[in-house]
Order: C-alpha cells, then structure tokens, then sequence
C-alpha cells in the first residue's frame, strides 16, 4: 500500500515560486507515474504534472509548461514540483497521486488514479 504526503504548499504574491513536495512510504515509487492533481475553488480537479518515475519522462498540462517542473529523487523516494511565474490562478489545493499506469493513462483519468495523498493548498495572492 502506497501512501503519500505532501508538503510545500502556502501562500506566495503574484510571480512569486514555491516547491511542493511528495513524501511517499510502502512501496517504491518505481513501479509508478506520480503527479500533481490541482482543485481551485469551484473548478475541476485538473491534472498539472506528471513523472514516470523508473525512467524520469514528464508531461504537463498546458496551462503549466514553462512555469512549473516536476522532478523525482530515487534515493528518497520523493517527488517535488517546482512552481514559479505563480499566478492567482494556480490558487488551489494540490494533491500529489499515484498510477500504475504511464503519464499518459495519469492526465487522462484522473479519477482512476491509485493513491492520493491529502493535499496542500496554495493561494497566489497580493
């Protein structure tokens, strides 16, 4: 059993950055894509970023690339995401998740998604 935890989140001005990161016990994060799943207040939950982590290919969501990059360290069995260019509209809580399946099957289904951690929020505000 995978369990994940989060940490990093907070509040940040506009244009400001932050790092998430993504704890995770039971299992190594080998056999998994891990990525970061968003919810803003009265929106869907959207798919951000994503890693295989065996291998270390990536995949964002348009409304991310270039601003956010999502890394993974093998010998900690973590995952962060590096957020930056912050924008009010990035405000939202952030849960890190997991997939037995590739990034790919990760953006599209994200309600199948394996393990979730209990996410933390970030608001971008003046």
């Amino acid at each position: 059993q995978l369990e994940l935890v989060e940490s990093g989140g907070g509040l940040v001005q506009p244009g400001g950055s932050l790092r998430l990161s993504c704890t995770a016990s039971g299992s190594s994060l080998d056999y998994y894509s891990i990525g970061w799943v968003r919810r803003a207040p009265g929106k869907e939950r959207e798919g951000v970023s994503c890693i295989n982590f065996s291998i270390g290919s990536t995949l964002y969501a348009d409304s991310v690339k270039g601003r956010f990059t999502i890394s993974r360290d093998n010998t900690k069995n973590m995952v962060y995401m590096n957020m930056s260019g912050l924008k009010p509209e990035d405000t939202a809580d952030y849960y890190c998740a997991a997939s037995a399946w590739g990034c790919g099957y990760f953006r599209d289904h994200i309600d199948g998604l394996d393990y979730w951690g209990q996410g933390t929020q970030v608001t971008v505000s003046s």
